[in-house]
């Protein structure tokens, strides 16, 4: 009987072994030395021709080396690195360590600012029976550990005393069927479980509102281990320079005690508990019946709400502290338009050893550094700059990558094309993503050409359309990660993506690279895996998520003219102003905001003809003899100074219409935050995700008595005009 293994090679043609052999043997070379820096003429050759770009494209696609990854993913998380600690420090050190040794030009921002850590917790349970019990804090298994102690960051020290009750996900709903119910949770301690759209600082908010005197928060699930630490501060960035970078040197800070920096804080203390220490206090309450809404996925199983018998003794001091906190750049200079910027970015600090938040995403960063560096060595180099970030603080509030968007507001707003971001890069199976709409062509023709690593035979499109019923693209309306301060503070086109929904061990000490190779992603195939490409057919192989990211960023730096589609984004708006109509009752009318739409998808019709041929990537060699003359010169690399002048012009007017949604005055309640389209409501229990500054026209009105209609028209009037920006930006012309 033949051997197994000699049967499967034979079937192999010569020319498939050798092209693997040839890609195991790059993928060693570039992982394992340093290359020297190349010549001026060999870094930055002018070479218009899209044809060979895509050349290097399909280069990138296959220097895919899951082993590299899993390399950096354990060197990243050998230790906790919160940050404005030492391990923060070193793991800065690494990452910028690893941009130079791949040759790239590599810059460190550094900003001075606010960080808070827990000196001393206690809680004490005391039961009916006169028992007692003491809470530890130290995470099962982790006992003896070098990470921060469970805590909310920048949670107000206080002691106190008083009785438990449960408040479900502590949402304004939630306190009006307790007070149904007959509970006053004024004067004690209530416990929290995390969801329902709040965020841990409003459920702390929302608990001081209604008289409690401090908050407990747990994460439920059969399979949750640890204690998720978190933050509970206010809005994005460093509390002591709202609106402007805290440089180190030289900038303004505001007092601790100036009233906009303590309106970032909450009133009362707060501190997350597991889910064991949660079932102990909550089986032991008495009082009213737990509501049956409430009972559907409650985990512990809770009988009534309380409050009481049981009295909880808590207790939290902290240290807050000035910081330094570091972001790290690597940028590759693009010859033909320098001035234009895509940057891809991932924050890297972690409450624990952050094997998936945030370091799956910062392993997945410094493969596509290392494979972008080998391009540039084969002669690449970018239309467009392109900028990898590395984020510090992003825990605490976005506070690296917010600073920096502070700092650099001007030059993003007149060069910065699109912010590509991941976090998480990888929890577990099933991809997800949010953009702005603009991106959504780019982006779903590239995943119908990637095979998805958990299903074989199909590619991520397919996966990804049979499990949502459909294209499924979320927006960025929240807060969730480093993308905010580009989109809602500065106007970029965003993007985030990352596999898996979401995962047990979520901001606890068991976020470990352990995890991460037992049940995160044992092979790292959903980090990056083998590749192979064919120029006259279609993408196969594996290549998520190092692939999907770094492709989209060579699309967006190498096409001549931008892949928007402003058509799928005024569509977008249509739906959202049927959302509106409905919301509003008749209160107020969306006649501008449906007038300003049609004048955007007019415009977004309009340029897309101007450039329905500019997708010149995709270009592939059998295709050629369909092109009509100004193709064909165009993928000839032959355009005069004037044609290429109109590629840029338009580029730029494709860029500048996402800056149009903004308005200098912030919205109604939140001023910092300037997207009239996408951005957070004061309101965590709105029906309405988008045009968050009517969103909270609305919510405002209904905390006065008659409510106040004027403000919410208002409010419609000021999202048209925006609208109505973005639609004369396209049209590119002052006078029409």
């Amino acid at each position: 009987m033949a051997n197994p293994l000699q049967s499967r090679i034979t079937k192999l043609s010569t020319i498939t072994i050798s092209f693997i052999i040839l890609l195991c043997i790059l993928g060693f070379y570039t992982t394992h030395y340093t290359f020297t820096q190349p010549s001026t003429e060999t870094q930055n050759p002018i070479n218009p021709n899209p044809q060979s770009k895509c050349h290097f494209h399909d280069t990138y696609l296959s220097l895919a080396s899951n082993y590299t990854v899993s390399h950096y993913l354990r060197s990243l998380t050998l230790h906790p690195h919160l940050a404005g600690t030492i391990g923060a420090h070193q793991t800065a050190q690494y990452v910028k360590t690893h941009f130079q040794n791949q040759g790239l030009d590599t810059k460190v921002v550094e900003y001075s600012v606010l960080l808070s850590y827990p000196t001393y917790l206690s809680l004490t349970a005391h039961f009916s029976d006169l028992g007692t019990r003491e809470i530890e804090f130290s995470e099962l298994g982790q006992v003896g550990s070098r990470v921060v102690r469970p805590y909310h960051a920048y949670s107000p020290p206080g002691s106190v005393m008083g009785m438990a009750v449960f408040v479900n996900y502590g949402r304004g709903e939630d306190y009006r069927v307790l007070g149904a119910l007959g509970v006053n949770v004024s004067g004690c301690v209530v416990v929290a479980r995390r969801g329902g759209g709040m965020s841990r600082g409003g459920v702390v908010r929302r608990a001081a509102s209604e008289g409690a005197v401090a908050v407990l928060t747990y994460t439920e699930g059969v399979s949750v281990k640890g204690v998720e630490r978190g933050t509970v501060m206010k809005g994005l960035g460093d509390p002591l320079s709202p609106g402007w970078a805290s440089v180190v040197e030289g900038g303004e800070r505001l007092e601790r005690g100036d009233d906009e920096v303590m309106e970032r804080f909450p009133l009362i203390s707060s501190m997350p508990i597991s889910i064991e220490t949660a079932e102990v206090i909550l089986r032991s309450l008495e009082g009213p019946q737990v509501p049956q809404e409430w009972r559907g996925t409650l985990n512990p199983k809770v009988g009534r709400v309380g409050p009481g018998p049981t009295v909880l003794n808590f207790t939290y001091q902290g240290e807050e502290k000035i910081s330094i906190v570091r972001d790290i750049f690597a940028v590759i200079r693009g010859t033909e338009e320098p001035d234009r910027y895509i940057l891809l970015g991932n924050h890297r600090d972690a409450w624990t050893y952050g094997a998936v938040d945030p370091n799956s995403g910062t392993s997945v960063l410094l493969d596509v550094a290392r494979r972008f560096a080998f391009l540039r060595r084969l002669g690449w180099s970018p239309r467009r700059t392109i900028i990898l970030c590395s984020w510090d603080a992003e825990e605490f509030g976005m506070i690296g990558s917010t600073e920096w968007v502070e700092q650099n507001i001007m030059n993003l707003g007149s060069r910065a094309v699109s912010y590509l971001n991941v976090d998480c890069a990888v929890q577990g199976p099933g991809l997800f993503a949010s953009m702005t709409p603009q991106l959504d062509d780019v982006f779903v023709d590239i995943t119908k050409k990637v095979k998805d690593p958990d299903a074989e035979g199909t590619t991520i499109y397919g996966q990804w359309t049979s499990r949502n019923k459909g294209v499924f693209i979320q927006r960025l309306s929240g807060v969730d990660s480093d993308f905010a301060p580009f989109l809602q503070h500065a106007g970029v086109s965003s993007l985030d993506i990352y596999y898996g929904k979401d995962f047990p061990v979520y901001h606890t000490a068991f976020d470990s690279y352990d995890w991460m190779i037992n049940y995160g992603d044992p092979s790292f195939q959903r980090h990056a895996a083998a590749s192979v490409y064919h120029l006259d057919t279609s993408f196969c192989g594996f290549f998520p998520v190092a692939g999907l990211w770094g492709l989209i960023a060579l699309r967006l730096a190498d096409d001549p003219i931008l892949p928007f589609n402003y058509v799928t984004y005024a569509e977008q708006l249509q739906e959202y102003a049927v959302i509106l109509s409905s919301v509003l009752e008749g209160r107020a009318s969306v006649l501008p905001i449906n007038t300003s739409v049609r004048h955007l998808l007019a415009a977004a019709k309009e340029i897309q003809q101007e450039v329905k041929y500019g997708r010149l990537c995709v270009i592939t060699v059998p295709q050629r003899q369909n092109l009509d003359m100004s193709q064909k010169l165009r993928a000839d690399g032959s355009l005069g100074e004037v044609e290429v002048m109109k590629e840029r012009v338009l580029s730029d007017r494709l860029m500048l219409a996402e800056r149009g949604l903004l308005d200098a005055e912030g919205l109604l309640g939140s001023r910092w935050f300037k997207h009239l389209v996408y951005g957070p409501s004061v309101d965590s229990e709105s029906k309405l995700s988008v045009f968050p500054s009517v969103a909270n026209a609305i919510y405002h009105s209904t905390q006065m008595e008659g409510g106040n209609n004027a403000t919410i028209q208002h409010e419609i009037w000021r999202a048209a005009r925006a609208i109505q920006r973005a639609a004369d930006a396209l049209k590119g012309d002052l006078i029409s």
